[in-house]
């Protein structure tokens, strides 16, 4: 007896059969089948408008293309999905470079000549390369306000120091001027974002390179050195002179405070003498012979004060037999001081 309620296994046939191929989809295509894929479409639809905001960062959101404050900052955030909305994140932290003259390829800086070759303001050639530092300040501005804000950037880059190189003369830029001159380029070149409205911010503009052509670069060098020769010597010389003048005026002050103390003390002392001998011209008008007599005694005790003296009998014939008189006085015997024997180890 035939069963034929017992499905069969498909035949290799029966996949190349265009009739068992729509039989098998309408029979799994059921309306819960259905509404599981529309479930699943709508959800995944949901879940992309999950974005991630990093550290540094800020995201903008637009709804049908118009801004949709406030600016996200870092964490995980929810929007819409598109095309209700659409988001931008850009990192404000980041510190990005621009070069103006030439470009780095593989750790090699290649020269780019018809940037970096401009006129200085005495009609001189002059290479020069131009390191730029920035930050993107507003998002909203460096996303909306240009087209490309680092093209942008790199043509302000350029006009700022073609029109800073043009003012000056080719010695002041290459030597004494060269930080004035990246001051002047920074300047005009944030003068010039800000005019734009590029939202960005620059942090140094620095001068790489300013060399004039190779023709001439020698030379040039030649006066770069000698003028750098001529800085360090007036340096020396400056320093030189900051170490000899106080130490000069040092010494004069020394000199003046002691002619001052000098002169302080010659006029004590000859107001002293003036007012002694004042005080014994009285006592000598009272009494002129005992006063006459006390300075000739205070005279011969000043004079002999240091001398050796001899008292000799007046009767013994006088003083040839004495002579010479040093051999009278023995001579000093010497004083022997003690030592301690040394302690042992």
């Amino acid at each position: 007896m035939k069963r034929t309620n017992v499905p069969q296994e498909p035949d290799l046939s029966d996949f190349l059969n265009p009739e068992w191929i729509s039989n098998t989809l309408r029979r799994w295509l059921s309306h819960r089948m259905i509404w599981v894929l529309v479930i699943v479409v709508m959800g995944l639809w949901l879940l992309s408008g999950i974005y991630m905001v990093g550290p540094g960062e800020q995201g903008i959101v637009l709804t049908f293309g118009r801004l949709t404050p406030p600016l996200r900052e870092s964490g995980l955030h929810y929007r819409l999905p598109a095309p209700i909305q659409s988001n931008f994140v850009v990192d404000t932290a980041r510190v990005r470079t621009a070069e103006i003259g030439y470009r780095t390829e593989a750790g090699n800086q290649n020269l780019v000549l018809e940037e970096a070759q401009m006129l200085t303001g005495d009609e001189n050639m002059v290479v020069v390369q131009l390191f730029v530092q920035y930050l993107v300040q507003d998002p909203v501005a460096y996303l909306f306000h240009v087209r490309d804000a680092e093209a942008v950037l790199m043509a302000s880059a350029e006009i700022a120091l073609r029109s800073t190189v043009g003012q000056n003369t080719i010695d002041f830029t290459m030597t004494e001027g060269r930080v004035q001159a990246q001051d002047q380029v920074k300047t005009s070149l944030q003068e010039l974002l800000d005019q734009y409205r590029t939202g960005m911010l620059v942090t140094e503009a620095r001068l790489l390179a300013v060399d004039p052509p190779v023709e001439v670069r020698d030379a040039f060098h030649d006066v770069v050195r000698a003028f750098e020769d001529r800085e360090r010597l007036v340096k020396e010389a400056e320093g030189y002179a900051e170490q000899v003048v106080p130490a000069a005026r040092g010494q004069a002050a020394q000199m003046v405070l002691e002619a001052e103390a000098y002169r302080e003390q010659r006029l004590i002392r000859a107001e002293g003498d003036a007012a002694r001998f004042l005080a014994l011209l009285a006592e000598y008008l009272k009494a002129p012979e005992i006063m006459r007599e006390r300075l000739y005694l205070e005279s011969i005790e000043r004079i002999l004060s240091g001398a050796n003296i001899f008292v000799l009998d007046t009767g013994s014939g006088g003083v040839l037999p004495f002579l010479p008189l040093t051999n009278l006085v023995p001579p000093a015997e010497p004083v022997i001081v003690p030592t301690e024997p040394a302690p042992s180890p």
